[in-house]
């Protein structure tokens, strides 16, 4: 017996809608590592990069390491020197100083767009959020302390939905993150709390302007406190 052919499927098949499922490329794997190890200090600042090491211990060519390190260096977390030598960038106070202005007040701006919008899950996760940033700083924990805080102001962000902000703090938030991590201190994270306790409060009454101020205070009295700093190594 011949089986008709079933037209629906080849028509299907043959508009390639479904494609293969594309893998991060090794340059992208190796950035993504690269800065993640570079923010939470395990490269330490000036820390020497060798491209043939690195590629070594990666296990591919030198070709996406160089790349990876190209792109770091374009976002300020990697530096050239003379006579082809590579290393982490220092920490530097002023760079940070101007890297906090700029963060204020785009989440401040982030904060006007999302105010009017946000839903009784949004609110949910910005009080988890800051419960779990306090959990994290009584514990100790550094780097989970800034995943929580970045998950309380990523609230803002997501329901804002504004894409040029978040290209914006691309370059400089992990200029600041490095210097929290160098810096940590359990009395300024007790108070980042506090801040955003308030700024959950104001959100419930829909208070917008003073949800605007409190998210820019809360970004520069961060700034004004680690930036008073000495200068780190």
């Amino acid at each position: 017996m011949v089986m008709k052919t079933n037209m629906r499927y080849i028509g299907f098949m043959e508009k390639d809608i479904i494609k293969p499922i594309k893998r991060l490329s090794f340059r992208d794997e190796v950035y993504q590592t690269l800065k993640k190890s570079i923010i939470n200090l395990e490269l330490q600042p000036e820390e020497r990069l060798n491209d043939k090491e690195l590629a070594e211990r990666f296990g591919i060519s030198r070709t996406p390491v160089r790349e990876a390190l190209k792109r770091l260096e374009d976002e300020g977390l990697v530096e050239s020197l003379p006579g082809s030598s590579t290393r982490v960038a220092p920490l530097k106070l002023e760079e940070a100083k101007n890297a906090f202005t700029v963060v204020a007040v785009l989440h401040a701006l982030a904060a006007r767009l999302a105010c009017p919008l946000l839903k009784e899950m949004d609110l949910e996760e910005l009080e988890f959020s800051n419960k779990a940033l306090l959990l994290s700083i009584e514990k100790g924990d550094v780097i989970k302390a800034i995943e929580a805080d970045t998950a309380f102001h990523n609230v803002f962000l997501d329901v804002a939905g504004n894409p040029e902000i978040l290209f914006a703090l691309e370059r400089s938030i992990p200029k600041i993150q490095r210097l929290e991590i160098s810096q940590f201190i359990t009395q300024k994270g007790l108070y980042s709390v506090e801040q955003h306790n308030q700024i959950i409060s104001a959100c419930k009454n829909k208070e917008c302007e003073i949800v605007v101020r409190l998210v820019e205070e809360n970004w520069l009295s961060l700034g004004e406190i680690l930036t008073q700093q000495t200068e780190p190594r």
